[in-house]
């Protein structure tokens, strides 16, 4: 394998004559072999973008010559498209607040920027990765700023992605309206509801996770580009710092801002752990829906079975025709791994000392990974599971008429005590309230039809029986 020289301050390394990268990158891969994960691939696309920014700004101001210049942003435009992918295999896990990744850049558009001229690879006395493509920046406020950008548009997915599950949810809301059940409190059986009520309230707590993921998008917009190592500035000519944040601006698409305060951006890392906790938020909501769904399609013969999920694959390698619940068993481990890496976000961003965060790069890998997992596990859920679910009117309709939860309803016209005593003979007998209730003579069966009803049982107010006696009867004197 022919290979060409490259030096560093530490001294000399070969490196395959057709890598893009350089020494800087190298000498990372070496230092940082800890896991399977790559820095993400956003964050390599965003540090591109920032990278034309710069260079389409120190063209403009001068600072650099126009075929230099045009070739680093043909560099950095190929770079933000995905293209040479393979040259950024650098580990998630990296000392240095980022500086790795951002020379892995540096080195990679210097390379395709030489060769887009026609000249060879590592002939950095014509394109330098930090004298032209790292020219009036520094990792320190490049890096910040593409994690803002490429949170940004991970962001966007999910909240569409919970927008999408919330009219799924709201869908099987409306079409299991008439289907009374048993409610339940601490697992134990409880007031009626109605199948409907129960997605109806999933759809209105992933409504709100929906909308606080829409609203904290605002929060990542204010970027430290041109505060360079410190947020000071230093370095940055000042026609430089508001033309590239211009640039950025324009390049992204998006309502980005030069901070009021570019030192604060520069150390303070709250804002992901903001974005994180609401990132939170939604998985907990969708674990909590996930978990019940289990629930209630529990069974089929052993468990509630008040729904039936969509079959997915087969569910033993010993018991045939077992069939489990295997996507919302997904949604829930992808919640945990949410959790845990808000967790971790949150821990990086309270060991931030002075002027800056060296942990800003398991910041962006806990929150990329996060964005990027919830987004997929929401839409899988609602194709997959969500989607396809029937209910087992028949299960809903046995249970209920079993439960003695059906004299609850009745306290306005019984009492508590009196009711007590009814639940007590049900289960004592195992008969069915209602067949109590009419041997007492406390109701006839049209007085019953008319408060046992989805719609009246599941509705605030008294129920008001058609037709109900005025005196009461015999039994009750």
């Amino acid at each position: 394998m022919s290979t060409r020289r490259e030096h560093d301050f530490l001294g000399t390394r070969e490196i395959p004559a057709e890598a893009y990268y350089g020494i800087h990158t190298l000498r990372a891969a070496e230092n940082f072999r800890v896991s399977r994960h790559q820095v993400h691939p956003e964050i390599i696309k965003a540090l591109a973008v920032v990278k034309e920014a710069a260079a389409r700004a120190n063209l403009d101001l001068g600072y650099l010559p126009r075929d230099k210049g045009e070739a680093i942003i043909a560099a950095c435009r190929e770079v933000a498209r995905g293209e040479l992918a393979d040259q950024f295999f650098l580990d998630a896990f990296q000392g240095g607040a980022g500086t790795s990744t951002n020379m892995n850049v540096n080195e990679v558009i210097a390379n395709r920027a030489l060769e887009i001229m026609g000249l060879p690879k590592g002939d950095y006395a014509t394109i330098h990765p930090n004298d032209h493509v790292n020219l009036h920046q520094s990792t320190n406020d490049v890096y910040p700023t593409a994690m803002r950008i490429a949170a940004i548009r991970l962001l966007m997915p999910l909240a569409e992605e919970m927008a999408r599950l919330q009219e799924a949810l709201q869908e099987k809301e409306a079409a299991f309206a008439g289907i009374l059940k048993i409610g339940r409190t601490e697992f134990q059986d409880a007031v009626p509801v109605t199948l409907g009520q129960e997605f109806g309230a999933y759809a209105q707590a992933v409504a709100r996770d929906r909308w606080r993921l829409y609203k904290v998008e605002e929060r990542l917009r204010q970027v430290n580009l041109g505060g360079t190592a410190t947020g000071t500035g230093l370095n940055a000519p000042l026609k430089y710092i508001y033309l590239v944040n211009d640039y950025l601006r324009r390049l992204t698409g998006l309502g980005l801002a030069r901070a009021e305060n570019m030192i604060d951006g520069t150390q303070n890392m709250d804002v992901f752990v903001e974005v994180s906790g609401l990132i939170k938020a939604a998985a907990v909501t969708m674990h909590k829906i996930a978990g019940d769904l289990r629930f209630l399609s529990a069974g089929p013969k052993g468990g509630p079975a008040e729904i039936n999920l969509p079959p997915r694959q087969a569910g033993s390698s010993i018991m045939p025709g077992k069939v489990n619940p295997v996507i919302p068993e997904m949604v829930n481990q992808v919640a945990m791994q949410v959790m845990a890496n808000d967790m971790l976000i949150a821990m990086a961003a309270g060991q931030g000392h002075l002027e800056l965060n060296p942990f800003a790069p398991l910041i962006a890998h806990a929150l990329l990974e996060s964005l990027e997992m919830l987004a997929a596990a929401a839409r899988i859920f609602r194709e997959e599971c969500i989607d396809g679910i029937t209910a087992n009117a028949g299960r809903c309709r046995e249970m209920l008429e079993q439960s003695p939860v059906l004299v609850t309803a009745l306290l306005p016209y019984l009492g508590y005590d009196r009711a007590s005593e009814v639940v007590r003979e049900a289960e004592a007998h195992g008969r069915p309230v209602k067949e109590i209730l009419l041997a007492k003579g406390f109701f006839t069966p049209e007085e019953l039809d008319g408060i046992l009803t989805p719609a009246a049982m599941t509705k605030p107010g008294i129920i008001k029986p058609v037709n109900r006696r005025q005196q009461e009867p015999e039994a009750r004197r």
